[in-house]
């Protein structure tokens, strides 16, 4: 039978396995369709000049390449029909021929043949496609076992090992489970935390945020130290509460890339609890501070705030804005989740916080906007006024936003009414399927 020599065979698999992280079948399977690729091109050149191409989509399905690691060379095999008479020599083999080597073969059998063409420019040419195409054939391979590992993973945050640096992103090793190989994964700029030192070898928690086909890189795992998700795990994992179900984590708001580094990141967290006697602030908090002082260790010096979630929108306002005090929130807006805050004077930069970290983050917990007021020179006519001009404008333009919805469900109705009045007057034939005849076919 004919070989076709690759040298190194075996070592190449076994480097390449051990490169891409992929198990060595893996490999083999795709050295295998890339030197079919080959055979196919090889096929497709013979019938340059001829102005044939007999090759469609499907002409090569019956076709295989039979790898040999000892022999360290390859053989193409054709699977073929014995047939009375040859119509494709492709796919069919003339019954006789098949007889004179089994006696016993029928007509509809199926053998598999050697076809490895005994030329020296096949071998360079096989060679040239599967450079071409095993690369890609390796980022498909890929590219589903990332996507099988960690697209469907239960638990997203991942244990981190820094790698390298790449431009302001930091190159890190995840595995998906214990004995699973590690993979690459991309910690970028905008998701790494101020407070981190990435040095090499040094270990994380990160959150796995995506994965996704990077151009030119194949796939690629995104990971987070700044993401929500990642606070929620580290309160989970330290609060048996949370995960008995008696304390549950309503709203996470997070700043862990603050607009200066003068502000520290800051974290705000509202937990409510599913049985009276159980306090959920205390259960995050833990007997001197122990379990979110693990949190705030992993988040390397995070400042965290735990507050009680509440019902009434204006306590819940309150316990957001925490530690300042709050003396009255009234909420001059409810319909557009507009609240004002009047505290003392001596709260006032406390609730605002630096560069207006506190207030921030507690409208993003609450969902509310929050205007945070000095009781001392608090006009409550004055403000009334001001938020009922504020009111009569929205309600103005929402009254026009309707009003213009209204116009173009009305301009779709007259617009469809009259497509149903010129399908009456001028009929399709698809419109009028009455023994499969049109208008004018019935008339006499």
């Amino acid at each position: 039978m004919a070989l076709v020599m690759l040298p190194g065979l075996a070592a190449l698999i076994e480097n390449i396995s051990e490169e891409k992280k992929l198990p060595s079948s893996t490999v083999e399977q795709a050295l295998r369709e890339s030197l079919l690729k080959g055979y196919e091109k090889y096929r497709r050149t013979q019938m340059l000049g001829s102005g044939e191409d007999p090759f469609d989509g499907e002409y090569f399905a019956n076709f295989d390449v039979s790898l040999s690691l000892d022999e360290e060379g390859f053989r193409v095999l054709a699977s073929k029909i014995i047939v009375d008479q040859v119509d494709s020599e492709d796919h069919q083999i003339a019954l006789a021929d098949v007889q004179q080597v089994a006696e016993d073969a029928q007509i509809g059998d199926t053998v598999v043949l050697d076809v490895t063409p005994d030329r020296d420019d096949f071998g360079r040419m096989a060679a040239t496609q599967t450079k071409q195409t095993l690369a890609q054939r390796l980022r498909d391979h890929q590219r589903h076992m990332i996507q099988e590992e960690f697209a469907d993973l239960d638990d997203p945050v991942l244990t981190a090992r820094v790698l390298r640096f790449e431009r302001q992103s930091v190159i890190m090793a995840v595995s998906s489970g214990l004995g699973r190989p590690e993979v690459e994964a991309e910690l970028p700029r905008r998701d790494q935390l101020p407070n981190d030192n990435y040095r090499a070898n040094a270990t994380f928690r990160v959150f796995l945020k995506e994965v996704s086909e990077v151009p030119r890189r194949g796939p690629q795992l995104f990971v987070s130290r700044a993401n929500a998700g990642l606070v929620v795990y580290l309160f989970e994992n330290e609060v048996p509460e949370i995960q008995e179900g008696s304390v549950r984590i309503v709203a996470v708001a997070r700043e862990a890339n603050p607009p200066s580094r003068s502000v520290g990141t800051r974290t705000k967290v509202s937990v409510d609890s599913t049985e009276r006697e159980v306090d959920p602030v205390g259960a995050c908090i833990g007997a001197r501070g122990s379990r979110i002082q693990q949190v705030v260790n992993e988040l390397r010096g995070e400042k965290i705030d735990v507050i009680r979630w509440s019902a009434d929108p204006a306590q819940y306002i309150a316990h957001s804005l925490s530690p300042a005090k709050v003396g009255l929130v009234r909420l001059v807006d409810p319909e557009a989740h507009h609240a004002h805050v009047l505290v003392p004077p001596d709260q006032l930069s406390l609730a605002i916080g630096r560069q207006g970290q506190n207030v921030r983050l507690a409208a993003r917990l609450t969902g509310w906007k929050i205007d945070i007021k000095n009781s001392a020179e608090y006009d409550q006519r004055q403000e009334e006024a001001i938020v009922a001009k504020l009111i009569a404008q929205r309600q103005k333009e929402e009254k026009a936003q309707v009003e213009a919805e209204a116009r173009i469900k009305a301009e779709q109705a007259r617009r469809a009414e009259e497509d149903a009045r010129l399908r009456e007057l001028y009929p399709h034939r698809d419109d009028d399927d009455l023994d499969g005849q049109t208008l004018w076919q019935r008339q006499p």
